[in-house]
Parts: C-alpha cells; structure tokens; sequence
C-alpha cells in the first residue's frame, strides 16, 4: 500500500533531520554547521544564500530553546511548523478577492 501524501511528508521531514544531524558530534543533534548544510540543501528559500550570518545567528539563537549551541530533533520541528504556518499565511493571501 501506498503512503499518503502527509505520511510521505512527515517520512521526509524526520529523515532529513537525520540525514544532517550524524554528520558531526551528537548524531541526535544538528550542529550549526549542519543547520546551515541543510538549509541551503533542504529550503533553499531559507538558505543561507539568503540570509547574511547574523540573521543565520539569530535563527539559530531562536531555535535554540535549551541553549546548547545545537538543535534538536523537537527545535527543528518547531521550526518547520513555523515555516509550515508561514506558507498557509501567503497562501490563504494570494487567494483573498482584491478589495476595488
């Protein structure tokens, strides 16, 4: 039997964490480094082409609940929510009548 769609989704989401997050150290974790790899890999609309470091220090910094320099598996679902959430504002947008 065929995964629907969302399963399929959610099968993505978890082992592209995983893909990243055993390259170095915690292989439960994503490092800076691996946050930035996938980025740019992943969501290349988040990437870090389009973020300078600061702005990529200040996602990490906010993702970083616990503090620990590294992103765990719950931050980095928090994080694709708010993505998740921000693609449902452009979309609920774009199909909003224009007001004349």
């Amino acid at each position: 039997m065929m995964a629907c769609p969302l399963e399929q989704a959610l099968a993505v989401m978890v082992s592209t964490f995983h893909k990243y997050s055993g390259k170095e150290g915690d292989k439960f974790k994503l490092s800076k480094a691996e946050l930035k790899e996938l980025l740019s890999r992943e969501l290349p609309a988040f990437g870090t082409k389009q973020m300078d470091e600061g702005e990529f220090r200040r996602l990490m910094n906010d993702l970083d609940h616990d503090k620990d320099s590294e992103v765990d598996f719950k931050e980095y679902a928090c994080f694709l929510a708010c993505v998740a959430m921000g693609y449902n504002e452009f979309f609920r947008d774009a199909q909003r009548p224009r007001k004349k």
